[in-house]
């Protein structure tokens, strides 16, 4: 017996039916999916979602947290070593690495790091960047239309089709995925 895996996009004419659907997903209507296993697409936000889809993890402020780190840390370094590899002339009780001057420029060394990293880890976590493209996708969802993609087994397959039905679902996409 074959074990295939399915992602299907539903598309919605209106969001009370898309939240009706999901609604109806995380009140397990569809047993063996869960809510974690949804993903909305839609050209609005909907803050009101997130009640029903939970929190989200949110990885870019790791990559913006790193950056800064990063920043201070090659700041500093690059800053003392180019002060103290040039031509080193102590003159007259002045420090070979002033404090008060490379402070400010860490500083800003952080800022640039911290902005660098959150601008690229946005561009790869999105997939706009070395991502996989995301085949099942309508142009429908950036118009009017909201989005609904579920990836799911042989045995929920069919009841959430049905379910998507239901809720009066425009169009349903689908792929294989293994």
């Amino acid at each position: 017996m074959s074990n295939k895996k399915y992602r299907i996009l539903g598309l919605f004419s209106d969001f009370e039916e898309a939240f009706l659907a999901i609604n109806d997903i995380k009140l397990n209507r569809v047993p063996g999916v869960s809510v974690d296993d949804v993903r909305l697409m839609s050209p609005i936000e909907h803050p009101e979602i997130e009640e029903i889809l939970g929190e989200r993890p949110a990885h870019v402020p790791k990559f913006t947290l790193a950056g800064a780190c990063f920043g201070i840390t090659f700041g500093f370094l690059f800053l003392a070593s180019a002060q103290a590899n040039f031509l080193v002339q102590p003159q007259g009780g002045k420090p070979v690495v002033p404090l008060p001057s490379n402070i400010v420029l860490t500083y800003e060394m952080l800022i640039l790091f911290g902005v660098i990293f959150t601008v690229v880890s946005f561009l790869f976590l999105s997939g706009l960047i070395g991502g996989k493209k995301e085949r099942l996708y309508s142009e429908k969802v950036g118009v009017d239309q909201i989005g609904v993609i579920l990836e799911l087994d042989d045995h929920t397959y069919e009841p959430t089709k049905a379910l998507f039905k239901q809720h009066k679902v425009l169009e349903i996409r689908e792929e294989v995925i293994k």
